[in-house]
């Protein structure tokens, strides 16, 4: 097992103050307490995206995402990407929020930015995709600093095939169901040498008139990137730093109509 996750594994522990055999609690130095907590930990965004939506039912949906956002957060929208908190300002909770879950997450080397990818279920019955890029903060919490889903006729279909109600508005199994932790996939991008950071993703020539723009890890290991063609189509990628190279963690597009895009 890597070192980073064996740290996560202590993250754990840390937080839930459930890995001692007895009562007594040990005692961490400064330096040790900051680098787990400046480790990557992909369980941790699974349970910021997880209480999200948690958050989004308990709370009401756009109370969610006001909370969830980091600073200068955006949502990829069909007119582009738009700031988030002046975008949600003007929105009331609807009666029945969305749900979802993630379904994998992809973190660079020290934790800093990571992406999560999962499905969600609109109060209708209607079912999608979405990605999040998240950005740890100074008190070490995760906040989402971009934002793209879009429907999937496939995934509705199939979702729907067993159930009798929409799953945002049924209750029990009816209702969109987290899966267990083990289900979710995680990767951990490499930590480079000091010596040798990863090189410079070359970025992609567009046509003229595209809008882009995306983040990266201060440590060099994960970058992302959203793209707003002029026809109105959306993309997202990401690509993390793994075996010597860059390794594409996610393409996430959408249709000029405001579908999901499946491979072909």
């Amino acid at each position: 097992m890597r070192a980073a996750a064996k740290l996560a594994l202590i993250a754990g522990c840390l937080a839930l103050g459930a890995c001692a055999a007895g009562p007594r609690v040990p005692r961490y130095t400064e330096r040790f307490e900051r680098e787990v907590r400046t480790t990557a930990n992909p369980g941790s965004v699974v349970a910021t995206d997880i209480g999200f939506s948690r958050a989004a039912r308990e709370d009401g949906q756009w109370t969610a995402f006001r909370d969830y956002a980091a600073d200068g957060a955006v949502i990829h929208g069909a007119n582009g990407p738009v700031d988030a908190a002046a975008w949600l300002a003007r929105r009331a909770d609807p009666a029945v929020p969305k749900q979802w879950t993630p379904l994998a997450v992809w973190s660079s080397c020290d934790g800093q930015i990571a992406i999560s990818q999962g499905k969600y279920a609109d109060p209708d019955g209607q079912w999608g995709y979405y990605v999040t890029a998240w950005e740890r903060q100074r008190d070490y919490d995760y906040k989402y600093v971009y934002d793209l889903g879009a429907p999937d006729a496939v995934l509705t279909a199939r979702e729907n095939e067993s159930r009798t109600e929409a799953p945002a508005t049924g209750t029990g199994d009816n209702l969109i169901v987290v899966r267990a932790i083990p289900m979710i996939s995680g990767e951990v991008a490499d930590c480079p040498a000091a010596s040798a950071p990863p090189p410079p993703l070359p970025l992609p020539i567009y046509e003229e008139g595209t809008r882009t723009d995306g983040g990266a890890s201060q440590d060099g290991t994960l970058v992302w990137r959203w793209v707003h063609f002029t026809d109105g189509r959306r993309l997202f990628v990401a690509h993390y730093w793994q075996n010597g190279t860059w390794q594409e963690a996610v393409r996430f597009a959408v249709t000029a109509d405001g579908r999901f895009e499946r491979e072909s």
